[in-house]
């Protein structure tokens, strides 16, 4: 039988203490919190156990208002509102959407952090930005493959009109001495070297832009995943929830007059 000190260790954490009549988050009473902490210096409090600065969050939430929504051509918002014509709750919706948040829709820019601090580490070794992306991108891709997370998009070409308005953030911020910079140097690097290699210009989606902001403010590249996913949340609830208003039952990807060609294994 295990003691109460084994017991009470079952699910130790640094991020809460709650007992009767108590809660207290990363050391700090909930009702100090309340009213005078934004969402966004919230996130930062139990992502990092410490307060963020005005700026700091300022730059936080602008990543997070970005990567709100992207209408229904998105995988997570046409899954969030085809579940809702299933008969599924609010929660089931907004589960079903951030699940769509993988490898390539959404979750690409923890790949993308990875590779912006596999360069960062190299310069800080002594290498120049142009042979650190060179080395850094060739190691990434005998890792993901060929194409780089977090540059090109289906639509948006040759510019994601969120990215340049979320860089601008970054060296107004840069100029400031709120962050360094040196991951919008990296990240504007990397695109020039697809670009190059292209021989055409290529976006820097919203998956590369929010990434440069989370690497600026020291967030660890697994977070730029669950980041993103905070921030499509709120899409994916919105158009979850005008789904439910407008009605309709099992509306799939296409309308029923169109069906998907049959191919033969002939």
């Amino acid at each position: 039988m295990k003691d109460k000190n084994d017991l009470n260790k079952w699910w130790e954490n640094s991020i809460i203490d709650m007992k009767p009549g108590e809660i207290k988050f990363r050391g700090h009473h909930i009702q100090d919190l309340i009213g005078n902490l934004s969402f966004s210096q919230m996130i930062w409090l139990m992502l990092r156990g410490e307060t963020p600065s005005k700026e700091q969050s300022e730059l936080l939430e602008a990543a997070l208002v970005a990567g709100v929504d992207h209408g229904p051509q998105a995988p997570s918002i046409a899954a969030a509102r085809m579940a809702a014509t299933c008969g599924l709750s609010l929660n089931n919706v907004l589960a079903t959407g951030v699940n769509m948040l993988g490898d390539v829709h959404g979750g690409a820019g923890e790949q993308c952090a990875e590779l912006y601090y596999s360069i960062d580490n190299m310069m800080k070794d002594g290498e120049n930005l142009d042979k650190s992306v060179t080395i850094s991108i060739s190691k990434w891709r005998e890792k993901y493959g060929k194409i780089i997370s977090g540059f090109g998009h289906r639509f948006h070409k040759p510019t994601d009109p969120r990215a340049p308005r979320l860089m601008e953030l970054v060296e107004f911020y840069a100029n400031k001495k709120i962050i360094s910079g040196n991951f919008k140097e990296i990240g504007l690097a990397v695109q020039n070297f697809i670009s190059s290699e292209l021989g055409k210009p290529i976006a820097m989606n919203i998956d590369g832009a929010t990434a440069v902001i989370f690497c600026e403010l020291g967030f660890d590249a697994m977070l730029s995943r669950g980041l993103f996913c905070i921030s499509r949340s709120i899409g994916i609830l919105a158009h979850g929830y005008e789904q439910k208003l407008q009605g309709g039952r099992n509306k799939g990807p296409m309308p029923p007059e169109y069906l998907p060609n049959y191919k033969s294994k002939e």
